[in-house]
């Protein structure tokens, strides 16, 4: 579909990778790469375990399932290996951001923001950008202000 672009559309904000585990992954990135690793941490109602690396503007996220049986976990075992899950872009107004994908026939996985590792987070289904799966964030929203929202998966 084209037309005009997404009102609010920011940059890049990262790209994320499903691993087996954070302690295997993080050695290859940080050392050999010199990529700087944030503290693991869990991410509250995801199962899922995650950290941020960086070196400048760019920016990886390592995600690692706490449960075999969640959707990383899944896509982690199928694959058997660690790879390329999502890209992550920044949105001035996710809710304003997800109306309108939605009124443009978008499938969304998400209908409405839910909390993410750095703001409010919702996914597009995989179809909508050939096969990839995109995360939209608006990012800095406060944790007491990012609620749970509505996962549709």
């Amino acid at each position: 579909m084209t037309g005009a672009a997404l009102d609010g559309m920011g940059p890049l904000h990262h790209v994320g990778i499903a691993v087996p585990s954070l302690e295997e992954a993080l050695p290859f990135w940080r050392d050999t790469l010199g990529y700087r690793a944030t503290e693991p941490r869990e991410l509250p109602g995801t199962g899922v375990r995650l950290c941020f690396l960086e070196c400048g503007a760019a920016r990886i996220e390592l995600v690692e399932a706490l449960d075999p049986d969640s959707g990383i976990g899944r896509f982690v075992a199928e694959r058997g290996r660690p790879t390329l899950h999502h890209v992550c872009f920044e949105v001035a107004d996710l809710a304003v951001a997800l109306a309108e994908l939605a009124a443009r026939g978008h499938r969304l996985i998400d209908l409405v923001p839910r909390a993410g590792a750095e703001g409010l987070v919702a996914f597009l289904h995989p179809s909508v950008a050939g096969g990839v799966l995109v995360e939209l964030l608006e990012a800095g929203v406060p944790a007491d202000r990012r609620g749970t929202g509505i996962h549709t998966r």
